[in-house]
This record gives structure tokens, sequence and C-alpha cells, in this order.
């Protein structure tokens, strides 16, 4: 199980929480096993950035990375085969470090069976690993998109706010867990409560099989609320384990 950040970035009021020296990585990677690279949605990274991130981190961190906006905001999904190359041979740089690939897709994406079918298999074609998938339209929560997901393995991660209740829980391909907490009722800021914070501890744990990896990330990041929220669920989970 992975808990950590959207952004590994130390706010200046919870600095005392870290080791004082060293980059914001790598004061973060002593405290986390897990960061989602989120800036890569606005603007590409040269591998070799790439590198020096996995370079920059101890053993056994890892990183999602979030897919560009190019593919699914602008191309929509469709004939986005070279952006797609581009961006995996950027990500490839952080070697073993790196852990799922992640979609948000924009909200006015609806479910297309055939286009979303053809995006799959390009992107199956091209990658392996851990995938997971923030579909943002409510045309995402059927039996059919569900079934979609299952068969390209690809993870429908769980987020909060959701939009509806099945947003809330994860689905499609269950081999990897993937959650990602915005902040509510403020979507990036809103810092989540301690009842909150030991519902969720309870919620991943009971969602742990000891198979599929688990993830959970906060991107409430905006007022620094991520950091606090992610280091106080850790040790949540740490209290409940056995």
């Amino acid at each position: 199980m992975r808990v950590g950040c959207a952004g590994w970035t130390v706010p200046t009021q919870h600095a005392p929480l870290f080791p004082p020296a060293g980059s914001h990585l790598e004061r973060y990677a002593q405290r986390f096993t897990a960061v989602e690279i989120n800036n890569s949605f606005r603007r590409p990274h040269r591998q070799s950035t790439y590198r020096r991130w996995a370079a920059t981190v101890p053993e056994g961190f890892a990183f999602a990375t979030k897919a560009p906006r190019t593919i699914t905001h602008d191309l929509r999904l469709v004939d986005a085969g070279p952006a797609l190359d581009a961006f995996l041979a950027q990500a490839r740089g952080l070697g073993a470090k790196l852990g799922p690939l992640l979609f948000q897709l924009p909200p006015s994406l609806a479910f297309d069976e055939s286009l979303h079918r053809s995006f799959f298999h390009t992107l199956r074609a091209g990658f392996d690993g851990n995938v997971a998938c923030e579909p943002r339209h409510r045309g995402w929560f059927t039996r059919r998109a569900d079934d979609l997901l299952k068969e390209f393995r690809i993870a429908r991660a769980a987020v909060d706010p959701a939009i509806v209740d099945a947003a809330a829980v994860p689905g499609g391909w269950d081999g990897l867990i993937y959650f990602r907490l915005h902040g509510s009722p403020r979507v990036y800021y809103s810092e989540y409560t301690e009842d909150r914070l030991e519902q969720l501890a309870r919620q991943l744990i009971a969602t742990c099989d000891g198979q599929a990896p688990i993830w959970c990330i906060f991107d409430n990041t905006a007022s620094g609320s991520a950091t606090v929220n992610a280091l106080g669920l850790q040790a949540r989970v740490r209290n409940h384990l056995p």
C-alpha cells in the first residue's frame, strides 16, 4: 500500500515534519514511498529529467505519472498514438521506479466503446505496466465501460468528490487499486477531517487483499493540505495493520 501526494513540494507550514536537508523530492521521499507526477499533464519532461528524479529517491520508491492533456483533453484519445509514444519514451526514464500511468479524462468525454477500445489497444501495444483511469463523465459508470477497462487491465480510480456513487469506489480491473482525493467540499483546497481519514484508512485496509497494489494520492495540494493528510493517513493505516 502506497500513500502519497500529487507532487512532492514540501509546504512551508509542514516543513518541520520532513528532514531539513536536500531537495523537495529528497525530503519528501524520506517520508513517503510514492508520488504522483502531476505536472506531466501540462508540460513534457525530458527522459533525462525522469532519470534524475529516479536517481534522487531510495530503492522501493515509485512514481505514478499523469498522462499529458494533449492526449486526454486536446486529442480526446483520438489518433493519439504519436503523443502517447512520446510520453512513454519520456516516462521510461524512471526505469524500475515507474509506477502506474494515470489518465484523467475531461468531464465532457463520454464513454464511446469503439473509440476507447481503439485507444486502449494502442496503449497496450506500447505499455504493459499498470494503468489507472479517472473518467469524469457519468457515461463511464456502467457495466459496459467497466468490462472494457477489465479487458485492457485498466483500473478505474476511486475519487473524492465523486460525481456518482460508483465513482467513490474502485472499478474496472482489480489488479490495481488507485484512490485520488481532490479535497472536499472545496476541490484542491479542503483538508480532510480526522474522522474522514479514519474512515479512509479502514476502507483501504478492507480493500487490501495482499495481491493488488494499492495507491492513495492526495490532490488537495493548493493550500498544502495534501501533505498533512497523507501523513495522517499513513499513521492510521499503520495503527490498523497487524
